[in-house]
C-alpha cells in the first residue's frame, strides 16, 4: 500500500522504516528540512538499534522517500499516518501538533479525490480521534467521516528494541470509525502473520495504550515503594523480596517444568525509577484526563510521587554516607533513561545531575551515546562535565551512582572501581553488582532497597 507518515521521530520514523521493510511505499514527512536530508541520505536522526541499517536498505529498494511536502505525500497515498508529538506541559497533553497535522490532511482530502484513510498513531487521550481530530478533518475537507477513513493504532514500542518490537508485535491494535476504515487499516498488517489484530472502537485503542503504559509504571513505582520500606526496616534486600514474590505461578508459571519467567516481570525490580518519552507523559496525562473526567485517580498518582522522589533517595543514601557533597566528585554512570538509546527524557540521570548540584558536588556524567542530548539540558560549566569515558569519570572519584545499565557499566570490576577512586563508593541504582564482591575488594557498597 502508499502510505504516508507524518513526523519522524521516536514512532513515526520506526514507522515508516518498518511498514517500508514489509513492501509497502512510504512517504515520511517532516518540516525540517535538515531531518528530512538526512534520511534521504540514509542517516537516521535518532539513535535506535538496527534502524539506520533498515532505512539505508528500503531507500535503496526505493521503499521510502522523505519529503517536506505533505500535500504531494498525501495526494499520493492511500493512508496517512500521523505520528507526531503529544508532550504533556501545564497540567495537560499538548495536542497542537495533533492539531495541526488534521488540518492540513484536511485541506488536501479536499482536493483529493478517492478514499483515504487518516490514522492516529500519536499517543491521545480518548476522545481525541472521535471528536478532536474528526472534527477538524470535517471542517477542514468540507467532507464527512465516511467519505474518508479515520483509525487509531497505538504503538508498543520499547526503546532500545523498538525495530524488534515493530517486526514481530505482541498484538496488533486497530480503533475504527467503521468496517471499511477497518479493513483497509488490516491491509497494513497483512504480513505480520502470528500477531492477533484487535478491533476495538477508537476511544478504546486510546485507552488501551495509557493503560499499557500506566500498569508498567506503577509495577516499577510499587518496586521502588517496598525498597523504601525495605531501607527503614534494615536487613532486608528488596531485591530478594521482589525475586521471592515473582516465583509465584501466577507470575512465572512452569511449562514443560521450565519457568516462563514473562518480560512484565522485569518490571517488578526496584531502581532509580521510570524515565523516557512514554512513561512519564503518559502517566501524568491519564492523571489530568481523569481528574478532568472529575475522578482523581489515587494509585496513578502515587505511581507519578514515588517516581519522582526515587531519584533523590539515591542522593540523599549518599548523604548519609559522604556527611556532605561539597566539593565532591561524583561520577554518574549513564545518562540515558535506559540502554540501548540516547533519549534522556525524563531520565533519572537528570534528576541526580539537578539534586547532585544542588547540594554543591562536582558532578562528571558518562554516557557512550547520550551526551551531547544531556548538555543540551545541562551545559557543561565548572561544576559538570561529561565524558565517554568510565575510566576517567572514575579517576579520583568521591562516589559513583550507577543509573543507566550500559553493558560496559556493568561489567567493571570491583577491583576497577577501588583502584580508579579517590573514595570508593558506589550507589548502584539498578542493582546489579554483587554487594559481597564489593565489599571484599573494599568498595562500600549503596543498594537500591538494601541498608
Amino acid at each position: 500500500m502508499k502510505i504516508s507518515v507524518i513526523g519522524t521521530g521516536y514512532v513515526g520514523l520506526v514507522t515508516g522504516v518498518c511498514l517500508a521493510s514489509k513492501g509497502h511505499q512510504v512517504i515520511c514527512i517532516d518540516k525540517q528540512a535538515e531531518i528530512v536530508n538526512k534520511i534521504n541520505s540514509k542517516i537516521s536522526p535518532i539513535y535506535e538499534p538496527g534502524l539506520e541499517d533498515l532505512l539505508s536498505n528500503v531507500i535503496e529498494k526505493g521503499k521510502l522517500v522523505a519529503t517536506t511536502d505533505l500535500k504531494s505525500a498525501v495526494m499520493n497515498t492511500d493512508i496517512s499516518i500521523i505520528s507526531v508529538g503529544t508532550p504533556f506541559g501545564d497540567g495537560k497533553i499538548d495536542l497542537r501538533y495533533i492539531e495541526s497535522a488534521a488540518k492540513e490532511i484536511g485541506n488536501v482530502l479536499k482536493q483529493k479525490n478517492g478514499y483515504h484513510v487518516i490514522c492516529v498513531k500519536s499517543t491521545v487521550i480518548p476522545t481525541t480521534t472521535d471528536t478532536l481530530v474528526k472534527n477538524i478533518l470535517e471542517d477542514s475537507s468540507g467532507k464527512k467521516t465516511g467519505d474518508f477513513g479515520l483509525a487509531m493504532n497505538p504503538e508498543f514500542l520499547r526503546e532500545g528494541k523498538a525495530v524488534e518490537d515493530f517486526m514481530y508485535p505482541d498484538r496488533i491494535v486497530i480503533g475504527a470509525y467503521d468496517q471499511e476504515s477497518f479493513e483497509t487499516m488490516k491491509k497494513v498488517y497483512e504480513d505480520f502473520f502470528d500477531s492477533p489484530i484487535i478491533r476495538v472502537n477508537l476511544r478504546t485503542a486510546e485507552m488501551i495504550k495509557y493503560t499499557a503504559n500506566a500498569l508498567l509504571a506503577t509495577l516499577i513505582s510499587y518496586s521502588n515503594e517496598v525498597s523504601v520500606i525495605c531501607e527503614k526496616v534494615g536487613n532486608i534486600d528488596v531485591k530478594e523480596v521482589l525475586e521471592a514474590v515473582t516465583l509465584d505461578k501466577r507470575f512465572n508459571p512452569r511449562v514443560n517444568n521450565q519457568l516462563i519467567n514473562p518480560g512484565m516481570v522485569s518490571y517488578l525490580r526496584a531502581g532509580c525509577g521510570f524515565g523516557g518519552s512514554c512513561f512519564p507523559k503518559d502517566v501524568q496525562a491519564l492523571s489530568a484526563f481523569s481528574n478532568e473526567m472529575g475522578y482523581p485517580p489515587f494509585m496513578i498518582q502515587a505511581t507519578l510521587e514515588i517516581n519522582n522522589a526515587q531519584p533523590y533517595r539515591l542522593i540523599e543514601r549518599l548523604l548519609e554516607s559522604l556527611g556532605t557533597l561539597e566539593n565532591k566528585k561524583i561520577a554518574v554512570l549513564g545518562l540515558s533513561f535506559k540502554p540501548e538509546t540516547d533519549d534522556i527524557r525524563e531520565s533519572p540521570s537528570l534528576a541526580i545531575i539537578k539534586g547532585l548540584l544542588a547540594k554543591k558536588a562536582k558532578v562528571i556524567g558518562v554516557d557512550p551515546v547520550a551526551i551531547d542530548n544531556t548538555k543540551k539540558k545541562f551545559p557543561q560549566n565548572d561544576s559538570l562535565y561529561y565524558s565517554a569515558d568510565y575510566k576517567n569519570a572514575l579517576k579520583d572519584a568521591d562516589a559513583a551512582i550507577l543509573v543507566t545499565q550500559w553493558p560496559d557499566y556493568i561489567k567493571i570490576s570491583p577491583q576497577e572501581f577501588k583502584d580508579l577512586m579517590k573514595v570508593p563508593i558506589l550507589v548502584d541504582g539498578r542493582r546489579v553488582f554483587n554487594k559481597s564482591a564489593f565489599e571484599a575488594a573494599g568498595v562500600q557498597y549503596i543498594g537500591v532497597g538494601l541498608t
